[in-house]
C-alpha cells in the first residue's frame, strides 16, 4: 500500500525526468509564462541558434514596463521601450501566445495566467518572476526562476531543481468581517518571519483557507515568497473547478471530464506528513499593516509601533532601529492614525475584481483626501469593473483610475512616489526604495488602502464599514 503523500510530493513525482546523484532533479515544465523582462533569454537562445522547445506551452504579456496612464509603448526609457517592442517580436517569431498592449486580455502575468485558465491543478508552472507562487492557488506547483533558467526552459521545457521540504500552514476558524487573504498572509509572515519558510513549499489548509474565494487564495499564495517559501499551494476543490470552468485555456467537453477526474486526485492524502506544521486561529486575525521595511514587520491596525528594546537579540534590535528610522516612526505610536501621503491599489497581489470591489465599497460616497491610484490587474478586469460602475465610484471619490500593469508595485515604469512619501500599498513588498528612492511603503489590503485614502491616515476599515 502506498504511503500517504502531500500534494507537492504528488506533483513533483509526476514531473521527474531524471534524478541526479548530487541531489538535483530534472523536472518537466507544463507551463512557462513570460513578461517583458524575457528579452535577454530570447537573445541567448537565438545566439545558440535554438528555438523554443514547446512554444505551445508558453504565454506572455507585457506588464513590468508598461505605462498605466496610456497604452503606448513609447515610454521615456529607451531600454524599457526596447523590452516592450522585443516581447512582441520575440513571441510572434517563436509562436508564443501573446496578450499584447491593445488586447483587452493584457495585464499582469500573474493575473492573466489564472484568468485565462493557463494555471491549472497538478501542473508545474514557472515564470521569470518571484511572485509566480501566485498560481499555486489553483493547486499548481508554481515558482519563479532566474533569467538563465528561463533560457533553459525555453530550450528544453525542463528545469534542474533541488527538491524542497514541505510545510503546512493551517488556519482554522471563522474570519471576522472585512478580514481578507491579504490580512491572513501578513499574519502568517508576522508569525513565522520573512525566512520562516526558506527551503519549503507551503500548503495552506484549514477551514478559513477553504472559505476563501479564488481571489483570496491567489493573494495568499502570491506572498508565499515573502515568507521565504519556494512555492505556495492550496488544494483544488469546488471553488477551483468553478473558477476554471469556461476559461479560454481550460479543458473543454470530454477533456474537462478527464481533467476533473485527475484534479480530484491532486490534494494531499489523509495522513500525509509535512516537514513543518504551523497553525493560526482565524478569529484572532485583524486588519494588518506593516510598519517596517520587511513584510514580517507587521501588526494589527489597532497595535502600536514596537520598541527595538523588545527584540530578542542585538542584531534584531539594530534592524528594527534602522527600519524605524527609514520609516520615520517612533516606538509606541498607534498605527491607527499615522498620516499617509499616497495610496496605491493594484499589483499581482491585489488587483482582481474582488479587490477592486472591496476598495470601491469604502470609497463609495466619500472623497479621497490624498492622491490614490487604482490599477486593475488586466484589461478584462478593468472592463468588468467599469461594467459594474466601480470606476465611476472611484472617479467621483477623486481616485485615479488607470490602465493595467505592475505600476507602482515595483516602479520601473515611472510610477513611483517621491522621497519621504508614506504610501499605503496593496502590493507585496515594502523594501527600502521599492516604490521610489526614500519612499516609505506600508502593506495593507485593498479596503484598508481605500480607508487610508478617504481619511488621510491609517484607519481600521471596520470603523467605516461597520
Amino acid at each position: 500500500m502506498t504511503a500517504p503523500r502531500t500534494m507537492f510530493e504528488k506533483i513533483w513525482q509526476r514531473h521527474v525526468v531524471v534524478d541526479r546523484p548530487d541531489g538535483y532533479t530534472l523536472l518537466y515544465v507544463d507551463r512557462h509564462l513570460m513578461h517583458d523582462g524575457s528579452s535577454p533569454a530570447y537573445t541567448r537562445l537565438k545566439a545558440r541558434g535554438m528555438g523554443l522547445r514547446r512554444p505551445d506551452r508558453a504565454a506572455a504579456t507585457p506588464d513590468h514596463y508598461v505605462k498605466t496612464d496610456s497604452r503606448t509603448k513609447d515610454v521615456p526609457d529607451p531600454d524599457h521601450r526596447r523590452l516592450l517592442n522585443d516581447i512582441t517580436t520575440n513571441c510572434n517569431e517563436a509562436g508564443v501566445t501573446l496578450f499584447d498592449l491593445g488586447d483587452a486580455r493584457q495585464g499582469i502575468i500573474h493575473v492573466v495566467g489564472p484568468e485565462q485558465g493557463l494555471s491549472q491543478p497538478g501542473i508545474t508552472l514557472v515564470c521569470g518572476d518571484s511572485h509566480t507562487s501566485t498560481h499555486g492557488a489553483l493547486g499548481a506547483l508554481a515558482f519563479g526562476i532566474g533569467s538563465s533558467e528561463v533560457t533553459h526552459v525555453m530550450a528544453t521545457q525542463c528545469l534542474w531543481q533541488r527538491k524542497p521540504k514541505s510545510m503546512r500552514i493551517t488556519v482554522e476558524g471563522t474570519l471576522s468581517p472585512h478580514i481578507t487573504g491579504k490580512d491572513i498572509i501578513l499574519a502568517i509572515i508576522g508569525k513565522i518571519g520573512a525566512a520562516g519558510a526558506v527551503g519549503h513549499v507551503m500548503e495552506y489548509a484549514g477551514s478559513a483557507i477553504r472559505g476563501l474565494s479564488m481571489e483570496g487564495r491567489l493573494t495568499l499564495c502570491n506572498m508565499s515568497i515573502e515568507a521565504g517559501g519556494r512555492a505556495g499551494m492550496v488544494a483544488p476543490d469546488e471553488v477551483t473547478f468553478n473558477y476554471l470552468k469556461g476559461k479560454p485555456f481550460a479543458p473543454k467537453g470530454e477533456n474537462w471530464d478527464k481533467a476533473m477526474a485527475f484534479w480530484r486526485t491532486v490534494p494531499s492524502d489523509e495522513g500525509a506528513t509535512f516537514d513543518t506544521e504551523v497553525t493560526l486561529n482565524a478569529a484572532e486575525i485583524s486588519p494588518m499593516v506593516t510598519w517596517g521595511t520587511s513584510p514580517e514587520d507587521v501588526l494589527s491596525i489597532n497595535g502600536r509601533v514596537p520598541d527595538p528594546a523588545s527584540a530578542p537579540d542585538a542584531g534584531k534590535q539594530e534592524n528594527m532601529k534602522r527600519a524605524l528610522e527609514y520609516m520615520d516612526l517612533k516606538p509606541g505610536t498607534p498605527m491607527d492614525g499615522v498620516a499617509v501621503d499616497r495610496v496605491f491599489i493594484g499589483s499581482c497581489t491585489n488587483s482582481r475584481i474582488e479587490d477592486i470591489r472591496a476598495a470601491a465599497a469604502v470609497a463609495k460616497g466619500r472623497k479621497a483626501k490624498i492622491p490614490a491610484w487604482v490599477v486593475a490587474g488586466s484589461g478584462l478586469i478593468k472592463e468588468q469593473a467599469e461594467a459594474e460602475g466601480l470606476d465611476k465610484i472611484f472617479r467621483d471619490a477623486g481616485f485615479d483610475w488607470r490602465e493595467p500593469g505592475c505600476s507602482m508595485c515595483i516602479g520601473v515604469n515611472g510610477d513611483v512616489g517621491t522621497r519621504g512619501q508614506r504610501i499605503a500599498s496593496t502590493s507585496n513588498r515594502n523594501f527600502v526604495g521599492r516604490q521610489g528612492q526614500g519612499v516609505r511603503t506600508h502593506l495593507v489590503s485593498p479596503a484598508m488602502a481605500a480607508a487610508a485614502a478617504v481619511t488621510g491616515h491609517f484607519t481600521d476599515v471596520r470603523k467605516l464599514l461597520g
